[in-house]
């Protein structure tokens, strides 16, 4: 087995990456016929003589793949061609039952367009080389089944679903960035609507392309290919690994083979596919049953304009608009339900960080515990500011805030009516204050000793008494200030 080298040997080269986006297209049937693309369903029944590839089965482009990778197309600021064709990209797999793929090869949809972003390296530019359409094909199971180890089962579902092929510069240099283009890239996808962004579902894959020079040069190394990353986490642990290992390589003298290799995510390790096909081993020719692909140029024009506000755009609003910080910005816009559910809270409460707060705090927590997403939510945004208008307004405070919103959330009353049947109302009576304090005082002789010894660190205690005491009501400042008012009178009790 070969040893990884890291130091002196990896940090003598530099990391030249690319990734290839396979996207799936959020459409209802496949590209090529009408059968449908939901997943889940029992193996080889969204199935036709069209998407299996019978003889005498003719393609028909589907007009809504063709609008969402226009789409896509324009978000990525891409030159969108009149003028495309489709082509057959012919080589075996158990689950490509033509034995060839329907894909762009030298005249794709678009080409040019770039992701820019921040990191905390600075900025970074990933120019995009083309952006192509093609099918996908179906899926080979090779675990599961009593007969496993025997034999492989196929579902066929998969074929005929229609992705595009969104192809990178080699611009990336390191597989944090990697990583990170990845992540800005799925939440353009996603913010356009032409993909769902499930990665566990395969509706959105990334190949990455990766070799190593010496610093200083320009001459590319052998490029080695990664095959089918689907989380982010895995495309930055796979790049680093092979990253290592090419160095390795070429520290201890020999060469490294283009060759397409696999990510055990188990083992932290890539391992060896098969050596990596050129163009010219998919012998490529233009799809027979497929006329060019022709657009208007107005209709082309027409699909930019139905674009929505972007990532990138939007967070940088929420900055100036709502004098978030990046941070929260980021978070917010991280999907577009979740953008939304906040612009709709921060107008109705009119308090943008509060909202902000809620959101990213309480709220997101329920959510993960309960592994749900925000359209799921009960909570209704306008609900939710209600709370943050009670609490501006100084009518609830402290645990109680906590407490009503938890009632909310499990229910669908308000929390002006939950604070009102419950007596949750903020406690603004000093005569109360000061009775509970007492009592505290009373009862805590030794922290009170303490405290008028010099112990500063015990008045929280009493405060926390204070406030357990009147359920979480009482006014914090008025606590804070007759506390330390008692506190310092001689024989306070």
């Amino acid at each position: 087995m070969l040893a990884i080298i890291s130091g002196p040997v990896s940090s003598a080269f530099e990391p030249v990456i690319g990734l290839e986006i396979h996207c799936q297209l959020l459409t209802a049937s496949k590209i090529f016929c009408g059968c449908s693309t939901t997943f889940g369903s029992p193996p080889n029944t969204n199935i036709c003589p069209v998407c299996l590839g019978m003889p005498g089965a003719l393609p028909v482009l589907n007009a809504r793949a063709v609008e969402f990778a226009v789409r896509a197309a324009h978000a990525l600021a891409c030159t969108v061609h009149e003028v495309s064709i489709f082509a057959r990209k012919n080589y075996f797999y158990p689950d490509l039952p033509k034995g060839y793929q329907i894909s762009q090869y030298d005249r794709p949809l678009a080409t040019g367009g770039a992701v820019e972003f921040e990191t905390s390296g600075g900025a970074r530019r990933v120019g995009i080389t083309r952006i192509h359409m093609e099918e996908d094909a179906g899926k080979s199971l090779h675990e599961g089944y009593p007969d496993s180890e025997t034999r492989t089962h196929l579902d066929f579902n998969r074929s005929g679903v229609p992705l595009i092929e969104i192809v990178s510069e080699p611009d990336l240099r390191s597989a944090a960035d990697a990583a990170e283009f990845f992540s800005r890239l799925r939440a353009v996808l996603v913010a356009i609507g032409v993909n769902d962004g499930n990665m566990e579902e395969g509706s959105l894959r990334c190949d990455a392309n990766v070799s190593i020079r010496p610093v200083g040069t320009e001459k590319l190394g052998v490029k080695v290919e990664l095959k089918n990353l689907n989380s982010f986490r895995h495309v930055q642990r796979a790049i680093e690994y092979e990253v290592e290992r090419q160095a390795g390589v070429l520290g201890s003298g020999a060469t490294v083979d283009h060759e397409t290799r696999l990510w055990d995510a188990d083992a932290g390790r890539t391992m060896s596919m098969r050596g990596k096909e050129e163009a010219h081993d998919y012998r490529y020719f233009p799809e027979p049953d497929l006329p060019p692909l022709t657009l208007e140029r107005s209709w082309i024009e027409e699909v930019r304009g139905t674009l929505p506000e972007l990532p990138d755009a939007r967070r940088r609003r929420f900055v100036e608009q709502y004098a978030l910080p990046p941070y929260d910005a980021s978070v917010l816009t991280s999907s577009r339900e979740l953008a939304d559910y906040f612009e709709a809270t921060a107008a109705a409460s009119g308090n943008a960080k509060a909202s902000s707060n809620w959101i990213m705090g309480a709220l997101s927590a329920r959510l993960n515990d309960l592994g749900i997403a925000i359209t799921e939510v009960a909570l209704t945004p306008a609900r939710l500011a209600g709370l943050i208008r009670l609490i501006d307004a100084g009518t609830i405070s402290g645990p109680a805030t906590r407490d009503v919103f938890e009632k909310m959330f499990t229910s669908e009353r308000s929390a002006a009516e939950i604070v009102e049947r419950e007596g949750l109302a903020r406690i603004d009576d000093q005569d109360a204050i000061v009775a509970a304090i007492k009592g505290v005082l009373a009862a805590n002789p030794q922290p009170v000793a303490q405290y008028r010894a010099g112990k500063q660190q015990t008045f929280g205690f009493l405060v926390g008494k204070v406030m357990k005491e009147t359920k979480g009501k009482a006014n914090p400042a008025l606590v804070n200030d007759m506390l330390r008012r008692l506190l310092s009178e001689d024989g306070a009790e």
